[in-house]
């Protein structure tokens, strides 16, 4: 559901929203404060691409990477041979070619001039930045657009009854699992501004407080999410924190649970293991409802691992299925679930920490059926950013395990990402995966090293 204008706006707003969570069909509620009435369009991405022709992401296909791949091989100059006369990498001339990423026009003019193109590379660079730059404008349009529905939002606060609220934050925890961050951020922001100036005024009757404290609770934890998969963790520990403190004032032991468990993994993000493992042990104090419980024993688990307990590590994965066969539906699903898919996921990303080729291997099976598993999850399980940062986790098993194609040919299947999926987990730990190419055991290994490169390519 979308909160957003009346007439005017809304059919716009529709598109919106629909192009960045990509989906099929949208509640939307129109207000109109002067007539003192609300009511709801379901609405269609059909109904919206008559009035709005355009989305918002650009086309990966790149006429000047086409082109730069057709010259070269006109010319018969390898990748190696023009990184070296352009002073690039070999892997950033790929991504060039393949759309994944947008050279400066001093590069494109030394191209230009190494293969011969006689002006064709520059001028198809001049044009797609022209509509890369009208893209752009569009985009921020668009964000001018949303905060103008926040606005709308925040004009009639008794607009949309405390249920249709909570209902919608509901929604958006699932919806969050295939959306990029940043749109999930402005509803979260939206719908929390909503609830904190119903609670700033004392807008809501007295039987109503628990829900709304919980409303509060739940739309802070997604906000923690999309701080934190934007890279922003101390923002992160604070919307935790938040949530934690409105599930207490609910009285909701298993929103606190889960908000301890969120707490950990933004602390876990720092690396501040014992911190993430305090919050777990208190987190336990309030397990119970939910599976909440398997998620927190399963944090214990990542900070075991890296913390070198294999030991703990082991034992905290067994108890967690244990407390599997104990645990019950979660009141939420979406983030604020945790399926078998995720904890095989978790047991993986514990695992890979470990030296023995035993933990290695299991990491590794794990990591393959948590990719294998959520391919035929519903929506309000499969997490599209948890099943690439597994293929990452399987990379890491291989390559640990001296498996370098193997490893690659896992962290290939994220390179490729749009950048708008590439959140600060995927980042940090394909970092990760070149650091343990940069070791000694790699030193001497041409294929090490093209992987390496390939890697360093990404991250430019």
């Amino acid at each position: 559901m979308l909160i957003c204008a009346p007439d005017s706006l809304w059919e716009l707003l529709c598109a919106v929203y629909l192009s960045f969570v990509g989906r099929q069909k949208l509640d939307l509620w129109c207000l109109q404060p002067q007539r003192g009435v609300c009511w709801r369009h379901s609405v269609t991405e059909q109904a919206t691409k008559s009035e709005v022709s355009w989305g918002m992401s650009e086309a990966r296909e790149s006429a000047l990477g086409t082109a730069l791949a057709t010259a070269r091989a006109r010319r018969g100059v390898s990748l190696a041979d023009l990184a070296a006369a352009t002073f690039v990498s070999r892997g950033w001339i790929n991504n060039v070619e393949a759309g994944r990423r947008w050279p400066h026009n001093d590069w494109v003019e030394r191209a230009d001039r190494e293969l011969a193109a006689s002006g064709e590379l520059v001028a198809l660079w001049r044009r797609e930045s022209l509509e890369r730059e009208r893209g752009s404008a569009r985009r921020e349009a668009l964000r001018r657009c949303e905060r103008e529905s926040q606005l709308l939002l925040a004009a009639e606060p008794d607009a949309l009854d405390l249920d249709e609220i909570n209902e919608t934050i509901s929604e958006l925890a699932v919806t969050y699992l295939a959306s990029p961050p940043d749109p999930m951020l402005t509803q979260a922001m939206a719908l929390r501004g909503e609830l904190v100036r119903r609670l700033s005024i004392r807008n809501v009757k007295s039987d109503q407080v628990s829900d709304l404290h919980i409303g509060l609770s739940r739309v802070s934890g997604i906000l923690a999410y999309a701080a934190l998969d934007l890279g922003d963790s101390k923002g992160a520990a604070m919307h935790g924190a938040v949530a934690y403190k409105m599930a207490a004032q609910a009285g909701d032991s298993e929103l606190m649970a889960w908000s301890r468990g969120t707490q950990s993994l933004i602390a876990r993000f720092d690396k501040n293991y014992a911190l993430g493992r305090e919050l777990i042990d208190d987190g336990m104090n309030h397990a119970g409802q939910g599976t909440s419980e398997i998620r927190l024993i399963c944090g214990a688990a990542q900070c075991a691992a890296n913390l070198g307990d294999s030991g703990s590590a082991r034992a905290f994965l067994l108890e967690s299925d244990r407390a599997r066969e104990r645990s019950t539906p979660d009141a939420v699903e979406g983030l604020f679930g945790f399926s078998r898919a995720k904890q095989a996921y978790y047991s993986a990303s514990s695992l890979m920490w470990l030296s023995d080729v035993d933990s290695l291997r299991d990491a590794e099976t794990n990591a393959m059926l948590a990719i294998d598993t959520w391919v035929n999850e519903p929506p309000e399980h499969r997490s599209l950013d948890d099943e690439a940062l597994a293929q990452v986790y399987l990379a890491t098993a291989r390559l640990k395990m001296g498996e370098v194609e193997g490893a690659m040919d896992s962290a290939r299947t994220v390179l490729g990402l749009p950048e708008d999926r590439q959140i600060s987990w995927i980042v940090s730990r394909l970092a990760d995966l070149g650091d343990l190419l940069s070791g000694a055991r790699f030193k001497n290994s041409r294929i090490a090293n093209s992987a390496r490169e390939e890697l360093l390519s990404y991250r430019s």
